[in-house]
């Protein structure tokens, strides 16, 4: 059993709805690379990573014309020898950026391959822990009035979610601490709410920002600021006085070493799809485990699910507003508050590969 072809493509998606926050300002569709790998036995493992809207030909070139070399003929069972050779085939011109989001979507590509061969849910394949992992609701909403974000949570609850996060990073503080006293009076005391700034502030501006939003009981404040400031982080958990979630731009296990290590992290957040894959997302669940740390995640909720529902320390998942819904045959299912891993062979994603087709990019 070799693999033995490797199709990648490349996807423009358009929002159905003009998203905001305070780093990417209007945010109007997202980029998508989704990787078919097919073995000798004619099994076949999906594979996607995602991008705000720029670098994905990127991606698609790296993956297309430097890892498809390295991938014909291996064996598709030997995940970690694989991920090895990705990651020193990319690793002079890599350790990161496009190089991690490429080897992500191969790496998701290869663990449903070897799901759908045993016939189990990626879930039960990582070994199974709950698959029934609490889930909120992640908007991209910096620049709706307070009026449309409370319509749009009112959605968001009519959908059957049970805990929310809203944007902050408005040029005033004050404003930011009116819409999210607004939202925690809409939603009542004991309501999971988290807010995040998209790394806008500098260290003490996030430290007077925590100290502000304090008596509005947040599970969480995320990426307060520069993601690459490992110290500034820490002293913004010691000196904030609120849980800080943090590690969606982080793309590779040692970095996220380094944050959790210095006690610069609440709630580590890895993202599947440009931390290195469903290898070394688990690895961050664990590393986070073994500091006690409750794990959360980052976009790509239709895999991710899987990943949470094999993780003992998890804590919520993120519903993201790149959502696929669209393209896929059965999107994140919600019970209760809770997005239920399904039981479907692999991470269980069917893209509707016609849909995509007419959102291709034409790579030059």
């Amino acid at each position: 059993m070799r693999i033995e072809q490797v199709q990648c493509d490349h996807y423009a998606i358009p929002l159905p709805t003009v998203l905001s926050d305070s780093t990417h300002g209007t945010i109007r569709g997202f980029e998508l690379v989704t990787v078919q790998l097919s073995d000798t036995d004619g099994s076949m493992g999906v594979g996607y990573t995602y991008t705000v809207g720029a670098g994905g030909a990127a991606v698609r070139a790296l993956i297309a014309r430097d890892l498809t070399p390295v991938l014909i003929g291996r064996d598709p069972d030997r995940i970690e020898e694989i991920w090895r050779a990705m990651w020193w085939a990319l690793h002079y011109g890599g350790r990161g950026g496009a190089a991690a989001l490429a080897i992500s979507a191969v790496d998701i590509a290869l663990w449903d391959l070897r799901a759908r061969r045993h016939d189990a849910p990626l879930w039960r394949t990582l070994g199974g822990f709950d698959p029934r992992v609490p889930c909120y609701a992640g908007g991209i909403d910096l620049e709706l009035s307070i009026d449309g974000l409370l319509r749009q949570t009112d959605d968001n609850l009519a959908r059957g979610f049970r805990a929310i996060k809203m944007k902050v990073g408005r040029p005033s503080l004050r404003d930011d601490v009116e819409r999210v006293r607004a939202m925690r009076e809409h939603l009542g005391a004991e309501f999971p709410l988290m807010v995040d700034a998209n790394m806008r502030w500098s260290v003490d501006d996030a430290i007077r920002a925590a100290r502000a939003l304090a008596d509005l009981d947040l599970v969480w404040l995320e990426e307060p600021t520069d993601p690459d400031d490992v110290p500034g982080h820490a002293r913004i958990v010691r000196e904030g006085g609120m849980p800080i979630a943090a590690g969606e731009n982080l793309h590779t296990l040692a970095e996220f070493r380094a944050l959790i290590a210095a006690g610069g992290v609440t709630f580590p957040e890895p993202d599947v799809t440009n931390c290195g894959g469903v290898t070394v997302f688990m690895k961050v669940c664990h590393l986070a485990e073994a500091f006690h740390l409750p794990v959360t995640s980052h976009g790509a909720h239709d895999v991710t699910v899987h990943l949470l529902a094999a993780a003992p320390n998890r804590s919520y998942l993120e519903a993201h507003g790149f959502g696929l819904e669209r393209f896929i045959a059965e999107p994140l299912r919600l019970e209760a508050g809770a997005a239920i891993a399904p039981e479907r062979p692999g991470h269980g994603i069917a893209f509707d590969w016609k849909a995509l087709d007419a959102v291709r990019v034409k790579e030059v």
